[in-house]
């Protein structure tokens, strides 16, 4: 009789695999963020209408908890599936350090602009016809949805309120001339 175990294919290689993907995907992650410092080198009043201001550890955790949450529950399920799939122990400490890692930038403060033409964030930048404002905003962060983007569009920005307020000033504008 053949096991589960024998159905699936070798956990070294689908191990590498999702490590691999992982690890491009952090190490994306963390070139965007510090790129940021090069989009968006200073604060306050830009030229052209634009503003920048930045988030602290604390708008940052509550932009990402769900994201913090999600990545939690990827940490603890290759646990509870090692045994069935024979995964090497090292595969998923590793996979649990690179989570760990993303976890952790996304707790780093981020930066935010908004121009004439665009919105930079998370070392990211958006055209205004791609982007619009959801219609009830939270009252500790800005919401902006992705167009065409389903359940994966939203885009929250964070920050301190009177800095959001001025940005959402700013981005409502942008917005109305952009349509």
């Amino acid at each position: 009789m053949t096991s589960p175990a024998d159905a699936l294919p070798d956990p070294a290689f689908v191990g590498t695999v999702c490590v691999g993907i992982l690890a491009v995907i952090v190490a994306w992650d963390a070139w965007w963020l510090t790129r940021q410092r090069l989009d968006i080198p200073e604060f306050g009043e830009l030229a052209n209408s634009g503003f920048a201001w930045s988030s602290d550890q604390a708008t940052e955790a509550q932009r990402q908890w769900a994201n913090m949450i999600s990545m939690a529950a990827m940490m603890v399920l290759p646990w509870g599936l090692k045994d069935v799939s024979d995964t090497p122990t090292s595969y998923i400490l590793v996979w649990d350090l690179l989570l760990a890692l993303h976890m952790v930038s996304l707790l780093i403060p981020k930066r935010y602009a908004v121009t004439k033409t665009h919105l930079f964030a998370d070392g990211q930048r958006y055209e205004w016809s791609r982007l619009k404002l959801q219609k009830r905003q939270p009252k500790k962060r800005i919401m902006l949805l992705r167009k065409n983007w389903g359940p994966f569009g939203p885009l929250p920005l964070g920050g301190n309120r009177t800095d959001l307020n001025t940005a959402l000033t700013r981005i409502s504008g942008f917005i109305e001339e952009e349509e």
